[in-house]
């Protein structure tokens, strides 16, 4: 197993050797989930598409519906579909052998496989499958016993934190930290879509302060990237949104989705975003070539002769910036006199002065 590396004053993760964290370039994971709809060819599609937009993960979700539901959930039907969720997960769930299929296709491209359990049995699927690591959904955030299943297994866990306070994340928290795993937590509002005014990015902080420890990201359910470039400036370190190649396709959560337009866009408006993080008001060596044309400099506006004192009849600050007395020093020039004759525009050196 990895060492704990939480511990630090800027903690990270590492899954597969890809350091994640505030130092590192946002980890955008792209989650395919169902919206398969329990296809093959679709979701290998997807996983081309996502490899081409220049993602680093994917992400599906693992189904084992006896072990995941009772027969009482055939009556109910989410808020973002029109059949029950007994319906939905039988449509898209794969089984053991096609899970394998779809991450070694996933491997194979170079790009990491995650899959969400919703039960023990998918989590024990998963570790027979060898997963690097674990993503946990919103609605097991507070399922302790599970993520304490998962959490023995020693391997890294990113735990969404939709539908949950401080309070329930903490005992989460406890769980994964008794383990020693290496953990992340995403703020999630499960709304389907989330309106702007719900998103929250303000959580993250929060997350921030309660749990110094955790790396912090966030999963969006809201239209487009604009939150999830928002979040980078907040220290998200981790952007999951769902991923369709098609947003004609059928599925509850397609309609939220990004394409691989917008993906790709993603990743790399985060990372842009995440270099301009940090820094302080100095000036920079390199606006050095910037400050010899745009800076402004005192200046002759009229002949001067010697003996002659320098007022704003007689002086001005103008362009560029190569003269020896800046703009910011004019007023100390003022009141001055001439050591010599000077022509009109004429940068005013400080040898002119008496």
């Amino acid at each position: 197993m990895i060492s704990l590396v939480t511990y630090m004053k800027k903690p990270f993760i590492n899954i597969e050797g890809r350091k994640i964290g505030a130092e590192y370039p946002p980890f955008v994971i792209a989650e395919i989930g169902i919206n398969h709809g329990g296809s093959v060819k679709k979701a290998k599609r997807m996983i081309d598409w996502a490899k081409a937009a220049g993602a680093e993960c994917v992400k599906f979700q693992s189904h084992v519906i006896e072990d995941e539901m009772v027969p009482a959930a055939k009556k109910t039907i989410p808020g973002n579909a029109k059949v029950s969720i007994w319906d939905i997960m039988s449509k898209a769930a794969f089984n053991e052998k096609t899970e394998g299929e779809l991450k070694k296709y996933t491997e194979n491209k170079g790009m990491i496989y995650l899959s969400t359990p919703f039960s023990r049995a998918a989590a024990d699927r998963l570790e027979r499958m060898r997963v690097s690591a674990y993503k946990i959904g919103s609605g097991e955030c507070n399922n302790y016993p599970l993520i304490e299943h998962i959490a023995s297994f020693g391997k890294p866990i990113i735990l969404s934190t939709g539908m949950n306070n401080i309070a329930s994340v903490r005992i989460a928290v406890k769980i994964l930290e008794k383990h020693k795993v290496q953990y992340a937590l995403l703020h999630v509002t499960s709304m389907y879509p989330t309106p702007y005014d719900k998103v929250r990015l303000g959580a993250i902080k929060e997350l921030q302060k309660a749990f110094p420890r955790a790396v912090l990201g966030l999963s969006d359910h809201s239209l487009g990237i604009y939150t999830c470039l928002g979040a980078v400036a907040l220290n998200a370190s981790i952007l999951e949104k769902h991923f369709t190649v098609n947003k004609s396709w059928s599925g509850p959560d397609v309609p939220i989705s990004i394409d691989p337009k917008e993906l790709k866009e993603m990743i790399i408006g985060s990372r842009a975003i995440h270099q301009a993080l940090g820094g302080k008001k100095l000036i920079l060596k390199e606006e050095k070539p910037t400050i010899d044309f745009a800076y402004a400099c005192v200046v002759s506006i009229r002949s001067i002769k010697k003996g002659e004192k320098f007022t704003k009849e007689n002086i001005w600050v103008k362009r560029p910036g190569t003269g020896e007395i800046k703009a910011i020093h004019f007023t100390k020039v003022l009141g001055k006199k001439a050591s010599k004759n000077i022509p009109v525009d004429t940068q005013i050196k400080l040898s002119d002065l008496v």
